[in-house]
C-alpha cells in the first residue's frame, strides 16, 4: 500500500516535529511497534482512510504519578479514546498474576479519566481486519456522530450515524423505532443506502429478516 506507507512516515514525521515532551518524542523516534503498524495498515487506513486526530505513544499519568503510553490515542474535539494492541504472547500465554493485575488496574485508570478504551488483540488484526475495521467505524461513531456526507437526506444521514454507534448489524425495525418511521420507510432508506455502498446487507434470506451494517 503505497499511498498508506507515505500517509503513514508524514504522520509519525509530523507527530515527532511537534512533540516537546523528550520521553514520548524518545518513544516516537524508535518507531512504532509491529502490532501498532499493522492495525494502522490493515484495519485503521481502509476504514477510515486518514489519520486525523490520532496520536501514537500517547503520555498518560497514573494514580502513582508515573507515566504509561497508550499505543494509539484518539481525540477529536479533545475527547479521550485509546486503542491498545493486545499481542497473544505477553497478553495472554504469558501473562502472569502480577501483570495481569497491572493490566486490568491500567484500564480502570483510564476508565475513570475518562477514556474511552478499544483493545484489540493482534490475532484478530492478521485473521479477522473486516470485523476489526467494523469496531474501528463503531468506535469513531461515538465521537464524530456527523461526519456524514452532506448529499444525504436527514433521514439518511440519521442511519449513518445509528449505524456507526452500534457494534453490530441491526434490523429494519430497529430503524425505524429509532426514526420513528414505518417499517416500510426504514426499508426503503436502507435500501438507498445499500444501493450508494455505504451500507451492507449482513443477513440474508427473505427480506424481512434481513440485517444491515455499515459496510467496510
Amino acid at each position: 500500500m503505497p499511498r498508506f506507507n507515505q500517509l503513514y512516515e508524514e504522520w509519525l514525521q509530523i507527530s515527532i516535529n511537534n512533540e516537546s515532551n523528550q520521553r514520548r518524542r524518545e518513544l516516537l523516534e524508535k518507531g512504532l511497534g509491529h502490532g501498532t503498524v499493522e492495525f494502522l495498515r490493515a484495519v485503521w487506513f481502509p476504514a477510515v482512510g486518514n489519520m486525523d486526530h490520532l496520536m501514537p505513544e500517547w503520555e498518560v499519568r497514573d494514580f502513582n504519578n508515573g507515566y504509561r503510553y497508550l499505543d494509539l490515542a484518539y481525540m477529536p474535539g479533545g475527547v479521550k479514546g485509546g486503542i491498545e494492541i493486545q499481542g497473544y504472547g505477553p497478553h495472554a500465554r504469558d501473562l502472569d498474576v502480577r501483570r495481569f493485575k497491572d493490566l486490568c488496574r491500567r484500564h480502570c485508570l483510564l476508565a475513570l479519566d475518562g477514556w474511552t478504551f478499544l483493545p484489540v488483540a493482534y490475532p484478530s488484526i492478521v485473521e479477522e481486519p473486516k470485523q476489526c475495521q467494523q469496531l474501528v467505524l463503531s468506535f469513531i461513531g461515538k465521537f464524530v456522530a456527523t461526519d456524514v456526507s452532506s448529499t444525504l437526506t436527514w433521514l439518511e444521514a440519521e442511519t449513518m450515524r445509528f449505524a456507526r454507534r452500534l457494534l453490530r448489524s441491526f434490523t429494519p425495525q430497529e430503524l425505524a423505532s429509532h426514526l420513528h418511521v414505518t417499517d416500510r420507510h426504514a426499508r426503503r432508506i436502507l435500501h438507498q443506502l445499500t444501493e450508494q455502498k455505504l451500507l451492507d446487507i449482513s443477513g440474508g434470506g427473505p427480506q424481512r429478516y434481513r440485517t444491515y451494517s455499515l459496510k467496510v
